[in-house]
């Protein structure tokens, strides 16, 4: 097994060796942004290995990026074709600063949709399912992709855009839909309105719900929150961004493990201080190169998501690709250190779902005195939950897992909001 791991991961470098070096060829020829960079460090297409890259390539920052397509507006200089060449426009959701715009190429399109074929066929969805698709359809990437590859798939695709979440929920059960996709925060939040307004999941048949957008997907306790809601269905992960396209799919057998698409991706994960490659099990920031969206493409972006990589060896479902163990588990940014103690919000949000009697929370962070403090506000699951005694409960959880104290106050049911995109639990003041 040994031996064959070995080849198998040999097999995945060589051919990803080969794409660099065709997507090196094509941007030395014709893209602004990168056949500066490239010819400064002496990089050609007959780049002679992967490590080679690595070690010659500077990585590519947002900030770089965004300060690109302010000098050269609207679209930057990352195009390595003309204008002409580009059919699709999307627009990053600025989660964390300017948005960005990002234009594609008909071929680059393609290169996503099969990425996402790859993400379908990992959920077991075939062309006998019917998908519903519930964000708003709006510039951002988002699910997009998802609905031109389901449809080519041969699913019957349902668009959820402009509608109620109760609409959501009648059209969910009309349809007789079998696949969700949405962010792991709306999914909850469709329970309670179901829960609400007294329709019943349990007819439904939803046997699968599709999330991205958040690290919640990887979370067992938010799985778990989410699965009671919906009881016939299995949560199943994703993740992406704008500006890379679909990046990884949730592993079949392995819980709350997902897996790059390396044939799409080279994928590294660095020390975000030193910038050095972690070990096996150890956290580190995911860096990515995309090999197959050369219309606007990517070397060595640093994504700001946080991972755990699994150690190098065969999974049990069979893939020799680098497994992301717990998913994503935030993002570099989004990190706080309370007196001492690294905080990450999955780790956090890990925690609190596993008391279920909370609906939804938030989580203020408070920076303006010399430490750093927490405050964890929470809407109870029902009018006749006893605030105090979740309170308390919560407190308890948190200080056992962190060695905190952490104070918690709950809120009135509907206090807190439910965005059916990327949750913003937490405010910093």
């Amino acid at each position: 097994m040994e031996g064959s791991s070995v080849q198998d991961r040999s097999r995945i470098e060589n051919a990803q060796l080969a794409r660099l070096r065709v997507l090196l060829q094509e941007l030395l020829a014709g893209n602004r942004f990168y056949a500066p960079k490239l010819n400064e460090v002496g990089l050609s297409s007959e780049i002679p290995s992967l490590d080679a890259f690595r070690s010659f390539m500077p990585f590519t920052q947002k900030a770089e990026l965004v300060e690109d397509q302010r000098r050269h507006p609207p679209y930057g200089s990352n195009l390595t074709y003309g204008l002409d060449r580009y059919s699709r426009f999307s627009r990053t959701s600025a989660t964390t600063g300017k948005a960005m715009h990002w234009l594609d190429t008909p071929e680059s399109w393609q290169w996503m949709l099969d990425n996402w074929d790859r993400v379908f066929a990992a959920a077991t969805v075939s062309s006998r399912d019917r998908v519903f698709f519930a964000f708003s359809f709006g510039p951002f990437l988002g699910f997009w992709t998802a609905f031109d590859s389901a449809a080519r798939r041969g699913c019957l695709c349902i668009p959820g855009g402009g509608m109620s979440s109760l609409a959501r929920l009648e059209a969910i059960l009309e349809n007789g839909v079998t696949v969700l996709c949405c962010t792991p925060t709306y999914a909850l939040r469709l329970g309670e309105v179901a829960a609400e307004k007294g329709l019943d999941l349990k007819r439904g048949s939803v046997r699968t719900i599709l999330v991205a957008g958040e690290p919640g997907g990887s979370i067992g306790a938010t799985v778990a929150a989410i699965e009671r809601l919906w009881p016939q269905a299995r949560v199943v992960d994703h993740h992406g961004m704008t500006e890379t396209g679909p990046v990884s799919y949730g592993c079949p057998r392995e819980l709350h493990r997902l897996h790059v698409m390396e044939p799409a991706f080279l994928a590294e994960v660095i020390d975000p201080g030193d910038h050095r490659p972690v070990a096996s099990g150890e956290i580190g920031e995911l860096v990515l190169t995309t090999l197959g969206r050369t219309g606007s493409p990517l070397l060595r972006y640093r994504t700001g998501d946080l991972v755990r990589p699994s150690r190098p060896q065969p999974c049990a479902c069979g893939s020799w690709e680098l497994g992301l163990e717990g998913g994503i588990l935030g993002r570099s940014d989004d990190m706080v250190v309370v007196r001492g103690v690294n905080l990450y919000p999955g780790a956090l949000e890990a925690v609190i779902r596993r008391c279920r009697q909370v609906a939804e929370y938030r989580v203020e962070v408070d920076r303006r005195g010399t430490l750093c403090e927490l405050k964890v506000q929470a809407e109870a699951s029902c009018d006749s939950v006893d605030g105090p005694k979740l309170e308390r409960r919560l407190e308890t959880e948190l200080r056992s897992a962190f060695s905190l104290r952490i104070p918690v106050s709950i809120v009135a049911r509907g206090t807190l909001p439910r965005p059916e995109f990327k949750s913003s639990r937490w405010v910093r003041v």
